[in-house]
């Protein structure tokens, strides 16, 4: 095995990596743009290696033993976000450089403040009723905010947040407790009905709760990918928890009969979904959206058209919803798969931290952080290519959106200290105490 100390001089070097790959696209974005360096650039560099070695230097004192890959992508997939949305507007780059800053430092605060993961699990219910609290938050009168056909904002005053991102996790720790004490419950027979071992109606209560939820989320705040975060994300749990497929498909079965129910009566929902059947035919309403991404893909071709040389402006919500159609293009297919190759590296180290952990907990929770990351990326990713209908959900870590930053920053923290804990017990008391010096 690998000492600790290793891994985290593996981690720096990684992070020094993403500083020049980061300042090498920012520079080149600025000749594309411009014709010349950008005058900031050595700024830039300098806030970049700061703000990544303040969260090395965290995981050094507070995490020594954690994966020394999840730290370096998120912070490359943060640059490369960063650098487009610079790009497209000068304020929001601005406010996400605020935005990344409070993100990594809310990582430090849950690196810091979460000692042990399990513990969480004593507080399940607090984190039930926050995490539903902030999914209803947004219909609230006057503090909800309607914003492209979706209540998921509230705004207080000059302050806009989407409470849903923070919701997401409390909802995964949760779910995790839950299925720990479930999980055995649910994978097998517990009433006879003839020669056969049926599941009791009364422990599938979770699922269908958990449909319901997802429902209301869908009927009170006509936002699809929400609500599919969400149900996806319990249905995933069940299934690990359990190893049972056939979860898998009465979850898909029950999210197909809700949104056939609520396609009926959402008239904001039904213009998504006949834009995705066929976006030409409102080509100058709903399908203008997917049709300027698919412009967009389309023309970066194989290598794309070169960073800062896109015609994004005809892109609406380019450093959103459509961040990818832009990276596709500037970056062409080569680029748009080494950033989805990035995510896939992320799931890929969370589903390995939680096939390691020991702890019922731990591991449930690890898979559900990294389904959360899956799924929404999934999602967005699939609307802007038109696999399913396009929702508003964000692209982690790259999307312009400070709420989205800062729990995405808290759900890798989070999954930093689980694999810290996994490793914990393989390693000699000396070798933790020359980490921390």
């Amino acid at each position: 095995m690998t000492r600790p100390p290793a891994r985290r001089r593996t981690e720096l070097g990684l992070i020094i990596l993403v500083v020049f790959l980061t300042g090498g696209l920012y520079a080149l974005a600025g000749f594309g743009k411009a014709g010349n360096l950008p005058a900031n650039i050595g700024p830039f560099l300098v806030a970049i290696f700061v703000l990544l070695l303040v969260a090395h230097m965290a995981m050094r004192h507070s995490a020594p033993l954690a994966d020394p890959i999840l730290l370096p992508v998120a912070g490359l997939l943060n640059g490369i976000g960063y650098v487009f949305i610079a790009r497209l507007s000068h304020h929001e780059a601005r406010l996400q450089a605020f935005w990344t800053a409070l993100g990594v430092a809310a990582f430090v605060a849950t690196l810091v403040v979460v000692r042990r993961a399990r513990d969480l699990e004593r507080y399940r219910y607090t984190f039930a009723f926050v995490g539903i609290g902030l999914l209803l938050l947004p219909l609230l009168p006057g503090i909800g905010e309607d914003i492209n056909g979706a209540r998921l904002w509230i705004h207080l005053g000059a302050f806009n947040f989407q409470p849903g991102e923070i919701a997401k996790l409390s909802l995964a720790i949760f779910f995790a407790s839950v299925m720990v004490e479930r999980a055995d419950l649910l994978s097998r027979g517990t009433r006879r009905v003839g020669r056969f071992l049926v599941l009791d109606p009364r422990y599938l209560a979770p699922i269908l709760a958990a449909w319901g939820l997802s429902l209301v989320i869908f009927l009170a705040e006509n936002d699809l990918g929400s609500s599919f975060l969400f149900f996806a994300l319990f249905i995933g749990m069940v299934w690990v928890a359990t190893g049972r497929a056939y979860y898998l498909g009465l979850g898909a079965g029950l999210f197909a009969f809700g949104s056939f129910l609520a396609l009926k009566v959402i008239g904001h929902t039904k213009g998504r979904v006949e834009a995705w059947l066929d976006p030409w035919t409102h080509a100058n309403t709903t399908g203008y959206q997917i049709i300027q991404g698919w412009f967009a893909i389309a023309g970066g071709g194989m290598w794309g058209v070169g960073p800062g040389q896109s015609s994004s402006g005809s892109i609406p919500e380019a450093s959103t919803d459509l961040i990818f159609a832009v990276i596709a293009n500037e970056l062409g297919l080569v680029g748009a798969a080494a950033l989805l190759a990035g995510y896939l590296l992320m799931v890929g180290t969370g589903l390995r931290v939680a096939v390691r952990c020991d702890r019922p907990f731990d591991k449930l929770l690890a898979a559900g952080l990294s389904l959360v990351l899956g799924v929404q990326t999934f999602v967005i990713v699939g609307g802007v290519t038109r696999l399913i209908p396009l929702t508003g959900i964000t692209l982690p870590f790259v999307s312009y959106g400070g709420s989205s930053l800062v729990a995405n920053y808290i759900l890798l923290a989070l999954l930093l200290r689980i694999s810290h804990d996994t490793e914990q017990p393989a390693v000699a008391p000396a070798e933790l105490v020359s980490v921390a010096a």
